[in-house]
């Protein structure tokens, strides 16, 4: 897959595609009452629209302030809106439901009547052939409702229901990685994003199996030393990688890629998160673990690892703090893989007031995660203004996917932190999470961000850079600094150039050619010249 970036000569382009794709190659923030004991909040750190606005922002501006109350017209803004890149992606649970039907269809794979879970062929008693679903459309719709949250109650307690889905049609998504990722890069794609990190777990046989074989042992160096011997550790990454080249072979196939006729998903740059199953044994967790920054180092279509499954669970309570360690222990021996974690995925009700005390922290703390997916205890946890100074401090942003948290913890409005986060300078990035299981897309997070929290169009846009400016592509960012705190101004090799241009100038072009980051940050910022173009008449 390659990008083309408007005005650079073929050399250029070819270049800058090669670093941006991983498939290539194969006013002042009001605080709700709960949060009364923060500080006074900063204005330039929570609202960027006090920087100097161009005349296209000035009348895009102004549209959506006419447009709010209009859903259609509404709808169709936040569609088109450029939307930089989704960070918190589970590629299972990105995937729509329906396709996933058709999947198993495809597949023969049978469907448990009682439970609603996809089963290996052949059908036996007590199920049905999944290709009935093409037929029967009330056999159809029921297991769309139990494999998404399609007609859940708004008022419902999500949690369970939402959980569940991923054991019902796992069955389906173990099979098909690659088509799995041309559908939800299609979707990206045609939601206005330009980068796409996403969930998958490697090897996940071969991690179980190596686990095992070595069983735990609470010296963490000595743990890394046995899973290493023989080249074991080696084998599973060979094997992770085996998996990597068939999901990328039919990825091309079904996104048509080196074809007169390829989709979308062909130009987007993707890489791969490797998920760790926070529920399982320590020994399986640290392997995985091991696994996932192992691959970050060698293979350049992964860059990191994250913890997945509910925090809340039994055994993800009880080993927080130690696999919290393990990460750190393993930033030690992998610095070249980076750490993004769900923490905080937290409320209270859900867990004992001791639990929501310092999941954000330590995972801050200890860990030194680069981003924190969801952290929506943040104010229950002790100390809680001083983590947040930390991760303004290093620029740790925050991954806040809104449909998501309501619909597994019920927080939403003035209950998310959202707000607090960005009264202390904290980057923020919007994320779908599992758009699948959800039944939403990026644009209503969007949507719903604006609406909820009266967002500007400049926070909107700065929302967007910065999920492109905390992705973990490598090289030079296009900005200044910490723009979070500063404002997104461009380096000097860029700075005389419009932002966006189709032909930058010498130094600029330097920069996008060597610089996989800054060259999806500029042709997002052309995406926003030819969005915001649309408007400039109408003032």
């Amino acid at each position: 897959m390659t990008h083309r970036i408007p005005g650079l000569s073929r050399r250029t382009r070819t270049a800058a595609a090669t670093g941006l794709s991983a498939l290539a190659l194969l006013s002042p923030a009001v605080l709700p009452a709960a949060h009364a004991d923060a500080p006074a909040p900063d204005r330039t750190a929570a609202r960027q629209s006090s920087r100097p606005l161009t005349g296209s922002e000035v009348a895009t501006a102004a549209r959506l302030d006419a447009i709010r109350d209009n859903p259609r017209l509404a709808e169709d803004f936040f569609r088109r809106l450029p939307k930089g890149g989704d960070l918190h992606n589970h590629l299972s649970g990105a995937v729509r439901t329906e396709y996933l039907v058709e999947l198993a269809a495809e597949d023969g794979l049978c469907i448990d009547t009682a439970t609603t879970t996809a089963l290996a062929p052949p059908c036996g008693d007590g199920t049905r052939p999944a290709a009935d679903a093409r037929t029967d459309r009330a056999f159809h719709d029921a297991i769309v409702r139990a494999w998404s949250m399609q007609d859940f109650p708004a008022d419902g307690n999500g949690h369970d229901h939402f959980f569940d889905t991923f054991g019902k049609f796992g069955e389906v998504t173990w099979r098909h990685r690659g088509k799995l990722l041309a559908e939800v890069a299609n979707d990206v794609a045609a939601q206005h994003q330009f980068y796409l990190e996403t969930m998958v777990t490697p090897a996940s046989d071969g991690a179980r199996n190596l686990a095992a074989e070595v069983g735990w042992d609470p010296d963490l160096a000595r743990l890394h030393e046995k899973l290493t011997a023989g080249g074991r550790l080696d084998r599973v990454v060979d094997e992770a990688r085996g998996e990597s080249d068939d999901a990328d072979a039919e990825f091309r196939t079904a996104a048509r890629c080196g074809t007169g006729d390829p989709q979308p998903a062909c130009r987007l740059p993707v890489r791969w998160i490797s998920q760790v199953s926070r529920g399982s044994s320590p020994e399986r967790v640290f392997t995985q673990l091991a696994l996932g920054m192992r691959l970050a180092e060698s293979d350049h279509r992964f860059v990191a690892v994250n913890l997945v499954q509910p925090e809340d669970a039994e055994v993800a309570l009880r080993d927080y703090s130690l696999q919290m360690r393990m990460v750190q222990y393993l930033r030690g021996v992998y610095p070249g893989a980076h750490v993004t974690l769900h923490a905080g995925e937290l409320w209270p009700g859900l867990v004992k007031p001791a639990d929501l005390a310092f999941h954000i922290e330590e995972a801050v703390d200890v860990a030194r995660a680069d981003r924190v997916g969801h952290g929506v205890d943040l104010v229950h946890e002790d100390d809680w203004q001083r983590t947040a100074r930390t991760m303004a401090a290093r620029e740790t942003a925050v991954e806040v996917p809104f449909t998501s948290n309501a619909q597994i913890l019920g927080v939403r409005g003035a209950d998310h932190p959202f707000e607090t986060y960005r009264s202390y300078g904290v980057p923020v990035v919007l994320a779908t999470d599992d758009p699948g299981v959800s039944r939403i897309d990026i644009s209503h997070e969007y949507r719903y961000a604006a609406d909820t929290y009266g967002l500007t169009y400049p926070e909107l846009k700065d929302l967007a850079r910065a999920s492109l400016e905390y992705a973990f592509l490598p090289g030079e960012s296009l900005w200044l600094g910490n723009p979070t705190r500063d404002g997104y101004r461009p380096v000097a090799a860029c700075q005389d150039d419009g932002l966006g241009a189709a032909r930058p100038g010498a130094d600029c072009r330097d920069l996008l050619e060597s610089s996989p980051k800054a060259a999806a940050q500029w042709q997002q910022e052309s995406a926003f010249q030819r969005f915001e173009s649309r408007f400039r008449a109408r003032r």
